[in-house]
């Protein structure tokens, strides 16, 4: 029993399909397969390994096959994403059951074949899912909390908020996962409200919070925007003995860094023993999506050079980001250049668009275009998105117009591709191709976003738009508008209605771009919000160069700290400056 043991464990932890098959020899020469599921191991251990033909032909041979046999193949094929040989596999288990020859698929089966509909939920083939949901229930598995569950977070992926509601729903016993699952589907469906209601029942109804719950719930906050309902969180988490817990810790600091509280972070960070390679990457993306540059340096270094623990991709990725954020250019360009020397790391994809970004800019354009020529690989529309945008910056036309080119083959339903162009062409008054881009994204049915700002206050999230008049305290924002944009006349400032990309007169761009959602959100952070807080506004477009201004001028003129959050990073704005140094 002992050497059957020893074999089962050398299957489990074989790495290679050769040392496989000579394990695999050794079965055959010394024991039978029933004996310990050893033939049910080779074969999950061959489907791990990529070898199909070999599990395949192995499963085919074995003289008794019972429903461990079964399950062994599909939870094989189903963590190698082939959904179809699961359903092929479970069809001929119950033919065979039909017949009185086989086994009926049970919980292990159906908990497998739906991971696998998980894993083609981007393939848009939602009949599969449906389909096994009609297995599940012809079987009498429904009952099975697991596959309930399980069948919860399928119907959220794929959009059918009704269907994971009315499971959850009709569930006589829910289990902690049953609630924390609910949390998460809300939040992909874009009802981050209710799931963080969903969180709060589930606390009445007396489950106590687990990791699950608490990165859920982190994520609800980031969602929202509701930074007294994240330090809540912290305050459970705290209360929970989960401030030990090296993801709940790390998934809190990255939460405070997201909602704008980039000392909480640090704080958090200090207070973590001996920080995990995913803390520190953690740490340095905060400090880098906020535009602190040197800061992301000296974390990136403290991390390798003292704390021993060595970079992956995904943390260099971060790092040249904070140099292209922080126009950091001799820096990204020497760790980009060393990267794979000092830490053993291939640029990938994603680290080329970090220098085209960077260089770009910085205004070598030339360059950016010259390093994407040159990839080892095909560049990605995260490559030509960075050049389109530095050409935005810099006017590019020309080059603008090719890269959008690249982003209209790569992406063709992604608007904000058309929008980058058209507003290249407008700055610098090729009103015809900007007509004419527009209305190609007219034909082909793409709505531009409409710029939406918001701020936490009194415990509710206010939302502006342009021109916004829906607010009850409207009259009172738009006199603090009108009061700050005196006060900045005085010091000599006008409006840059450059940034209007329209053909209108100047007075009407000038009233256009003095009602821009982030402008109404500062008025009404200055009325609100308490001297001795920063006022956190989230904006889901790009901020405008005249916003970003005016922002500089009320941080100079009211004394006031402001931290706006725009679709690409964190600006920091006191006594006049911003984080970023005009440069984002």
């Amino acid at each position: 029993m002992a050497y059957v043991s020893s074999l089962i464990a050398s299957i489990a932890s074989c790495v290679s399909i050769s040392k496989c098959r000579s394990l695999h020899c050794k079965v055959v020469k010394t024991v039978s397969y029933r004996q310990g599921f050893i033939g049910d191991q080779l074969v999950r251990c061959y489907l791990r390994l990529g070898d199909e033909v070999c599990a395949e032909k192995l499963f085919g041979e074995m003289p008794e096959r019972d429903i461990v046999s079964w399950n062994s193949l599909i939870s094989g094929y189903a963590e190698r994403g082939y959904l179809g040989k699961c359903l092929k596999a479970l069809s001929k288990m119950m033919m065979r059951s039909e017949v009185g020859l086989g086994f009926r698929p049970n919980e292990v089966t159906f908990l497998s074949i739906i991971s696998a509909c998980v894993h083609h939920v981007k393939s848009s083939r939602e009949e599969e899912g449906r389909c096994v949901h009609g297995l599940v229930v012809k079987y009498g598995v429904l009952e099975e909390v697991k596959v309930v569950n399980a069948l919860i977070n399928w119907y959220g992926k794929v959009g059918d908020l009704s269907s994971s509601c009315k499971l959850f729903e009709d569930l006589s016993v829910k289990n902690v996962v049953s609630w924390n699952t609910m949390i998460v589907v809300y939040l992909q469906n874009g009802l981050a409200e209710d799931g963080l209601g969903c969180f709060n029942v589930s606390r009445r109804v007396g489950n106590k919070a687990d990791q699950a719950a608490f990165l859920a719930v982190l994520r609800v906050c980031e969602a929202l925007g509701a930074v007294k309902v994240a330090q809540g969180i912290h305050g459970m988490i705290l209360c929970c003995g989960f401030n030990a817990n090296m993801c709940v810790t790390t998934a809190l600091l990255d939460s405070y860094a997201k909602l704008g509280r980039l000392e909480d972070s640090s704080k958090v960070f200090s207070e973590i023993t001996s920080p995990d390679s995913m803390a520190w990457t953690a740490m340095l993306a905060a400090y880098a999506t906020h535009g602190y540059g040197r800061s992301a340096i000296k974390v990136f270094e403290v991390m390798v050079d003292h704390s021993g623990i060595s970079p992956d991709h995904v943390t260099l990725t971060h790092l040249l980001s904070a140099c292209s954020h922080s126009g950091l250019v001799e820096e990204g360009k020497h760790y980009f250049e060393t990267m794979l020397e000092t830490y053993g790391v291939e640029p990938r994809l994603e680290h080329y668009s970090c220098m085209v970004d960077l260089m770009g800019r910085f205004g070598f354009l030339q360059d950016a275009y010259r390093m994407i020529k040159e990839m080892p690989m095909e560049p990605s529309s995260g490559v030509w998105g960075a050049l389109l945008g530095a050409c935005r910056i810099y006017g590019d036309a020309k080059l603008g117009k090719e890269a959008a080119e690249r982003l209209f083959e790569l992406e063709p339903c992604d608007g904000r591709n058309y929008i980058m162009l058209a507003n290249i062409y407008s700055a610098s008054g090729e009103w015809e191709d900007a007509s004419r881009i527009r209305n190609l994204m007219k034909q082909k049915g793409l709505a531009r976003a409409s710029g939406c700002s918001e701020i936490e206050h009194g415990n509710k999230i206010h939302k502006f738009v342009v021109g916004d008049w829906s607010h009850p305290e409207s009259e009172k924002i738009q006199k603090k508008l009108r009061e700050i944009r005196k006060k900045m006349k005085e010091l000599g400032y006008k409006s840059r209605t450059e940034f209007v990309l329209h053909d209108v007169d100047e007075d009407v761009k000038e009233e256009m771009i003095n009602q821009h959602s982030e402008k109404i959100a500062m008025a009404f952070g200055l009325l609100v919000i308490s001297p001795t807080e920063p006022i956190i506004i989230r904006k889901n477009l790009r901020i405008c160069g005249d916003c970003h201004e005016t922002a500089k001028a009320i941080s100079l003129l009211e004394k006031r700290r402001l931290i706006i959050r725009d679709s690409k990073r964190f600006h920091h704005f006191s006594e006049g400056s911003c984080s970023c140094r005009d440069y984002w």
